[in-house]
């Protein structure tokens, strides 16, 4: 009995941790409302639905989509572009079971173990954002996501 609820206890506190990891636009402007009451109504708009448009900002972009998976900086004719690169998690969960026995002379015993794993697993990129002169200059989003 045990066991089956310290298992129980890893399954739950796991599926919390992985909800906890994931960050909203809202959670984003209510932690910096200053910041998102300055910039114009169709920008806020555009921010609480997640979206990014040419011309914003790195902090209208952090807002909306949240902080990149990777910063790359691409060397090009006319300079250099920033880009931030998003991609998609995929939780992951893996359960294990093991069993093993032994002896040492007259003494023998049986152990058993149970393990359960959570991760996140990012999966390709979906979306690439292109800075050039301090402004979105580029949105790529990768087809079907």
């Amino acid at each position: 009995m045990r066991s089956s609820s310290s298992l129980l206890f890893c399954v739950i506190t796991s599926v919390l941790l992985l909800a906890g990891c994931a960050s909203t636009p809202q959670d984003r402007i209510s932690k910096n409302r200053e910041i998102y009451e300055s910039f114009p109504a169709d920008v806020q708009r555009k921010i609480s639905a997640g979206q990014v448009d040419i011309g914003f900002t790195p902090d209208m972009v952090a807002l909306a989509l949240g902080k990149p998976d990777q910063k790359l900086t691409r060397a090009e004719a006319g300079g250099e572009t920033e880009v931030w690169v998003y991609e998609k998690h995929k939780p992951q969960f893996s359960f294990g079971v093991g069993m093993g026995s032994g002896s040492y002379g007259n003494n023998g015993g049986v152990a058993t173990g149970v393990g359960v794993s959570t991760t996140t697993n990012p999966s390709s990129d979906y979306m690439r954002v292109a800075f050039r002169e301090g402004r979105v200059s580029s949105v790529e989003r990768s087809v079907g996501n």
